[in-house]
């Protein structure tokens, strides 16, 4: 129905992207004395935060030691709605061209205007204390005011096509388990939600390069019962006509009256 396949992974890249921009936070454990008894990196994964939970409370007892639970700090992350942006949306007619990679006098790549969305994404922080928890908080806020930019190649076959990519964080919410004995684990989670307005575009094709322009001059009305009498005709070329799209040219342009039937050229 839409014609041929096509697929620019652009959900792929922006999940990529979230994830990356959270990659080197760590927490480090100090003594009452400032010395540094352990340094984490906090590791983080896609993963549905109810997932997690479910997966931390599978060794609430620390007494028991049947089961390993996970390992804390960690960070988690998921898509949680992709929703159009009507706000952001340009005139169809807004495309823009790129040099083909073939053959780059002749042709050229067109791509239609893209479509705006917005990618709501959830991060979870979960610590076993308040101290380790407030730790990668701090180093995530700062960061966000409420909007944090990043680059992103839509395109894997063309380069050096890049778009900046606003992030912004919209809420902080804290929940904190207290519920059980004084034995079971106590789980602290940081909950952050953005909003990453990404652009979705549609399939690309190769179009001929324009190379010549031919206008032709009307006095209206001017002709016999009301018709159009034709004055001349200019014709504009560029000069070399091998151009490519870093060339620099000039232009070829010829005018010619309507009556100059030896199409010989009365004024350059």
């Amino acid at each position: 129905m839409f014609g041929n396949h096509y697929y620019h992974a652009r959900i792929r890249k922006a999940v990529a992207s979230f994830g990356r921009i959270f990659n080197d936070i760590y927490v480090i454990r100090k003594k009452s004395d400032g010395t540094v008894l352990q340094t984490l990196k906090v590791p983080i994964a896609y993963a549905p935060r109810a997932k997690y939970l479910e997966r931390i409370r599978e060794n609430q007892s620390l007494a028991d030691d049947t089961k390993v639970a996970i390992k804390l700090p960690r960070l988690s992350f998921e898509i949680t709605g992709i929703n159009y942006d009507a706000q952001r949306q340009l005139p169809k007619v807004n495309n823009f061209a790129q040099q083909t990679t073939t053959n780059s006098t002749t042709s050229r790549t067109k791509f239609n205007v893209s479509v705006p969305y917005i990618m709501n994404f959830n991060l979870s922080a979960f610590a076993t204390t308040q101290d380790d928890a407030l730790q990668i908080v701090e180093q995530i806020l700062p960061y966000f005011a409420p909007q944090y930019n990043i680059t992103i190649k839509p395109f894997s076959s063309y380069a050096t096509i890049k778009e900046d990519v606003p992030l912004i964080l919209t809420g902080v919410s804290l929940e904190n388990q207290y519920e059980g004995d004084m034995a079971s684990r106590t789980v602290i989670q940081y909950s952050m939600d953005f909003e990453m307005h990404v652009f979705f575009y549609g399939p690309v094709a190769d179009q001929d390069i324009i190379t010549k322009a031919d206008m032709k001059y009307f006095n209206m009305g001017a002709g016999l019962q009301d018709s159009d009498l034709a004055l001349e005709r200019q014709t504009i070329t560029p000069n070399p006509s091998n151009i490519i799209a870093d060339s620099d040219f000039g232009f070829n342009e010829v005018i010619k009256l309507a009556s100059d039937s030896d199409g010989e050229a009365i004024a350059t």
